[in-house]
């Protein structure tokens, strides 16, 4: 179970203002010991047909309990209380044997990292609290202690009544400085006093044993009765965590509580720094895994130094960004990762970890899924991206002129689809309201309906005659107001409808501006679509196979990899741009002295003149969008970019 930023402390037995008369501490005790009442009441409710039956059971040996009617009752008690018993062994077998879930982790060894282990255990003693029994590393900005002590956990076991595991964002080691690790990982190590606690340590376990129920029925490989049986004991666990979720998390936040304020002791100015470096290494992970690693993920590539990437994409955020400077100076200080004794091999192994979390590849390198170093990044990675990209746009353009026109496909040139997205299409004929140019006077589309629907609800709404001697005195004053009150209505209806028309040109207008981008857009989102699902089908068969053979397959603790998918699928327009982006890209690689290039922030890069091409997009997007090719057409002319030679594709 993943606790967070969490701390208490007991070593002092709450002596001389110790963490045991800290107020977080003591809420965390009360609301564990309020989710043991939820415990012991359900154990009572358990047990309390059998207890009934044994009264009526002692009342027949003393002669209180005689006749007919009592020794119904004993039966019916008896029957409900062996069918309750049996249940409640059940869920509890159930509970107790079900797997928590386990962050996947690097595991980190006192062999392998002796002065990160000798750094926590200072730490632990300057807190006065237990230290960690193990650490780990996991491809994510955050750190937290983790309870593996459930005997299902296998090899990520820890021994019983040891301590939980602390888990360290691998990103943390290589952009923060050694001090700042330390001002972090405070109130972190500062949260296994509680683990000593055999009241917050119960309720946890208690608390994890009914989440880890509740996905029982999910697993696969149980049979139809067993799934059944495990469904009922699911609803009872789910029944039973809604009464002490509450107090669950107000404990929770009771030992966080404790935990910061027992650390505010340690490097208190150094832990104001490093909550910054916090934040910004976190803007550059997500950057560098959703702009740089997916790229190459969808290759089968995996870059093997992801952490050591973070660094260079800071360093060159402190670069462009004003705000961030003063950050690259941190660099000629002595980094957290120097506490590993192989940072080169923890590095590899935690972006492997990180390519399956994200991404769902598999859990060792093949032909298919092979490391890349950051220096063959732009040859393997971008260079085949682009043209496997501009392969499949011309496959699904071949494909389209086929089915219009059975001559020989076109060769693959950045004139054909120029062409082709700024070529005419052929409206539906409509008819259209009338123009400046008519004859008639313009009438706005639906302006008839609208008039006869309000002449209606005048009619329906015109009040009744008034009398004569009322008519005399009202007639000229209410005709007046009647009047004006009608005027006012019509302008009001007339700019609605002139807005509500405006906005239907403006939607018609954005949907309608490139129909051919449109069809191209939809064809090739259908062919994506088709090959995401063969790869799909491939790790699917993939998991298959390991498991038979006992190998890691792509099916984690919490379900199939990846278990964090980085980004959503994209619109068929976001599509149809990166693929023409990458057939220009190819075009301007064969064509000129440009090449394939890495931007640490934006992934996958141009560089003409060992410039990055940052202009390239809006014209791609005019194109796209628009129909209008003038803009990227005068990009190529000064680039020196021949559309009409034909690209190398992968």
């Amino acid at each position: 179970m993943r606790y967070g930023v969490s701390g208490s402390g007991f070593g002092n037995g709450g002596k001389d203002g110790g963490l045991g008369d800290e107020w977080g501490v003591r809420a965390a005790r009360s609301r564990a010991l309020a989710v043991l009442r939820v415990r012991g009441r359900a154990l009572g409710a358990a047990i309390l047909p059998a207890a009934v039956a044994v009264v009526l059971y002692a009342g027949e040996v003393t002669g209180h309990f005689t006749g007919t009617g009592w020794a119904t009752a004993r039966v019916i008690t008896t029957v409900l209380a062996v069918v309750v018993l049996l249940a409640a062994a059940a869920v509890a077998l159930v509970v107790a044997r079900a797997r928590p879930a386990v962050t996947p982790t690097v595991e980190l060894s006192e062999t392998a990292a002796p002065d990160l282990h000798r750094l926590v255990r200072d730490l632990a003693d300057r807190l006065d609290v237990p230290a960690p029994s193990a650490i780990a590393l996991t491809p994510d900005c955050d750190s937290w202690l983790e309870d593996r002590s459930h005997r299902a956990h296998g090899r990520a076991a820890v021994p019983a009544g040891a301590g939980p595991v602390l888990v360290i964002g691998s990103p943390f080691l290589w952009w923060m400085r050694v001090g700042e690790l330390r001002a972090v990982l405070a109130p972190v190590v500062a949260g296994t006093g509680p683990a000593a606690d055999p009241d917050i340590a119960a309720a946890r376990r208690f608390v994890r044993g009914l989440d880890a129920a509740v996905a029982v029925p999910d697993e696969p490989g149980l049979d139809p009765l067993r799934r059944f049986g495990a469904r009922g004991v699911g609803r009872v666990a789910r029944l039973l965590l809604r009464a002490c979720g509450n107090h669950a998390a107000e404990m929770e936040r009771g030992v966080a509580a404790a935990g910061s304020e027992r650390a505010q002791a340690v490097d208190q100015g150094t832990r104001i720094v490093a909550q910054e470096q916090v934040g910004l290494a976190y803007a550059g992970w997500d950057r560098l895994l959703t702009r740089v690693a997916l790229p190459a993920w969808r290759m089968g590539r995996w870059p093997s130094r992801l952490d050591a990437g973070v660094v260079s994409a800071l360093t060159e955020l402190s670069r462009r960004d004003r705000l961030a400077e003063g950050f690259s100076s941190r660099l000629g200080e002595r980094p957290a990762c120097d506490l590993l004794e192989e940072p080169g091999a923890v590095d590899e192994a935690a972006s492997l970890l990180a390519a399956r979390l994200f991404h769902g590849g598999p859990a060792e390198a093949g032909p298919d899924w092979a490391p890349v170093d950051w220096s063959r990044y732009p040859e393997e990675v971008v260079d085949r991206k682009w043209r496997a990209d501009a392969a499949r746009l011309h496959d699904v353009l071949d494909r389209l002129s086929t089915a219009a026109d059975p001559e020989a496909p076109e060769a693959p040139t950045l004139t054909r689809v120029l062409t082709h997205l700024t070529a005419p299409q052929d409206r539906p004929s409509t008819p259209s309201a009338p123009t400046e140019d008519d004859d008639l006077p313009v009438v706005p589309p639906g302006a008839e309906a609208a008039a006869e629907a309000r002449a209606q609800a005048h009619a329906h709404a015109r009040p009744e005659p008034l009398a004569a001697e009322e008519e005399d005195r009202h007639e000229t004053e209410g005709r007046n107001e009647h009047e004006a009150e009608i005027d006012a209505e019509h302008e009001i209806d007339a700019e609605h409808e002139i807005d509500a028309e405006h906005e239907i040109d403006a939607e018609d207008e954005d949907d309608v501006r490139n129909p051919a981008a449109d069809a191209l857009a939809a064809a090739l989102s259908a062919q994506v679509a088709r090959e995401d699902a063969e790869r799909e089908a491939r790790a699917a068969a993939g998991a298959t196979a390991g498991a038979a053979s006992g190998a890691a397959g792509f099916t984690g603790p919490d379900g199939p990899w990846p278990l964090a998918p980085l980004l959503p699928p994209r619109t068929g327009r976001d599509l149809l741009a990166d693929h023409v982006t990458a057939l220009v890209c190819c075009a301007a690689v064969d064509t000129t002295g440009a090449a394939p290039g890495l931007d640490w922030l934006d992934g996958p890069a141009l560089l003409v003149d060992g410039e990055r091409a940052a202009d390239l997009g809006p014209r791609v997007l005019a194109l796209v969008e628009e129909g209008d090719p003038a803009p990227l057409r005068a990009w190529l002319s000064t680039t020196g970019v021949r559309p009409e030679k034909p690209v190398r594709l992968l």
